[in-house]
This record gives C-alpha cells, structure tokens and sequence, in this order.
C-alpha cells in the first residue's frame, strides 16, 4: 500500500480514535449527559471503549503495510510513456499529457486530506479544552420555543391525570405543564395552581419572558425547546439567565397569544445552571 492510499485509512481510523477518546472523557468527567440523553450512556461508553483498541489496532495494521519504494518514479514513467504513445498517433492530447504533473492528483489528496486531518485535530482539542456547553436562548427561539408546535417535544405521555384534584404536582417540570397545558381543551381548570419551576429565559415583550427548557429524546441534536410564559411585574431577566419562579397558573392577558395559559409570577429569583439542565 503507498503513502497516498494509506493516508485515507489513516484519516479514517484516527478520527474514530478521536471521537471514542473524546466520549469516553466525557463520560469520565460528567457531561457527556449534556450531549446525549443518559439512557445511552452505557451503550454509548461501551461502544466508544470498544473503538478505542480496534482504532488503534486498525492504524498499526495500516503502518505495517507494504508500500511501494519508488511509486513516484513509476507515476513519471506511466507519464511519460502515455505521452509518447498518444503523440505517435498524432493525437490532440499529446501536449497535455506531456504538461500534466504526474504528481497532481496525489498532492491534491495530500492537501484534501491534510485539512480534513487538521479539521479532526482542531474539534478534538476543542472538545477537550473548551467546557462544554448548553443549548441556548437563542437555539430556542430557532426552533420556535413560543408557538404551540411544543407539543411534539413533550412525547406522547398520559397526561390525562396531570393536574387532576388529589394528584401532586410539585415535582412537575417545565415539559410536564407544557404538556398538561397543551392537551387540555379547557385550560380554566388550571388557573390559580401553584407552580415553581426552574429554566432559562428566552425573553418575550410587555414584562414578559418563556421559561425554558429543552427536552432531549436521543441527543442535543434533535433537543426540543418546551417553555411557559411568564409574566412579570418587574424587569425580565436577561437572556439566557437560569431562574427559579415561583407563582400561580393564570390567563394569558394577550389574548392573541397562542398560548392560553401563563405563570404570573409572584418571585424571580436568578440561579445557577443545574447540572443536568436537561429534561427527557
């Protein structure tokens, strides 16, 4: 095998190597949770421990490959040859082959497959020097957090008793009142229950602000933002601020709002982003 043909099987298996390692320190300093949902941290850690030997095993065999001494020489030759036997027979195409650098195609594989392998260096380095981050306010608004396609995210869970009398709602979350919210055709019912739920802010207009969180099935890519309005007498806080609100459920004054329901909010208080700022 020459060095042109080994250097996609190097590519390759090194940017497995990357990716596992960079798994398998996710999972060895907790946040590997903030990337995927954490019932697929074990499948997920042991696929990447299995990686980890099988890459490497892969690079060595590659190394240990027999190449060809003088693959360079044989390309100028092959040139060279086809240049004579396409000028004997007065073909057109004589010159060009004579201009043609044997070498062209390999080096165009070269530079191709140098960026590619700097590309595999660069977001592994930064998967291991930068902290990792969550979704944003930003993403939410993207993925429209303030319209009522929400619904998706919150699956397909019963919720026919969420919210019934003699049922505890204190340790329902943003995508649980999401969900009651958005299947009940009459919301009048939930008005004046007590809510105090933790999110971040995606800021609204007239003193008001979503409080949100995102709801991961498989991993952050497919992460659904789910959020409750929230009014406020006060100053919203900035966004992407993490806060606690504690209030009651109530109409929404905007009755051109697509969302019936809101929390009027009794206190604001900032906090620090949870360790598992996620919901499943």
């Amino acid at each position: 095998m020459s060095s042109s043909e080994k250097a996609p099987a190097y590519l390759g298996l090194g940017s497995v190597l990357a990716v596992a390692l960079c798994t398998l320190w996710l999972a060895l300093v907790g946040h590997l949770d903030l990337y995927i949902n954490p019932r697929y941290d074990l499948f997920t850690i042991v696929l990447a421990a299995v990686a980890v030997p099988a890459s490497v095993a892969g690079l060595v065999a590659v190394a240990r490959g027999h190449g060809h001494a003088h693959d360079d020489e044989h390309d100028h030759a092959h040139a060279a040859h086809d240049a004579e036997t396409a000028y004997e027979h007065g073909s057109d195409a004589a010159r060009a082959v004579r201009r043609r650098a044997p070498g062209a195609a390999r080096i165009t594989r070269g530079v191709l497959g140098g960026i590619a392998a700097a590309a595999t260096v660069g977001v592994t380095v930064a998967m291991l020097v930068l902290p990792p981050t969550t979704l944003s306010a930003r993403t939410a608004q993207q993925r429209s957090v303030d319209t009522p396609t929400l619904s998706n995210a919150t699956g397909t869970q019963d919720v026919a008793l969420l919210g019934s009398e003699g049922v505890d709602t204190s340790e329902y979350g943003v995508k649980d009142w999401a969900a009651l919210i958005r299947q009940t055709t009459d919301t009048t019912a939930l008005v004046g229950k007590p809510v105090e739920l933790s999110g971040f802010v995606v800021p609204g207009s007239d003193g008001s602000f979503t409080l949100t969180r995102f709801v991961i099935s498989c991993c952050a890519v497919d992460a659904q933002p789910v959020g409750l309005g929230v009014v406020v007498d006060g100053p919203v806080p900035d966004a992407d601020q993490w806060v606690r609100v504690t209030g009651k459920l109530a109409a929404n004054p905007d009755q051109s709002a697509d969302a019936r329901i809101v929390i009027r909010a009794a206190t604001v208080r900032d906090i620090d982003q949870p360790t598992d700022p996620y919901e499943y």
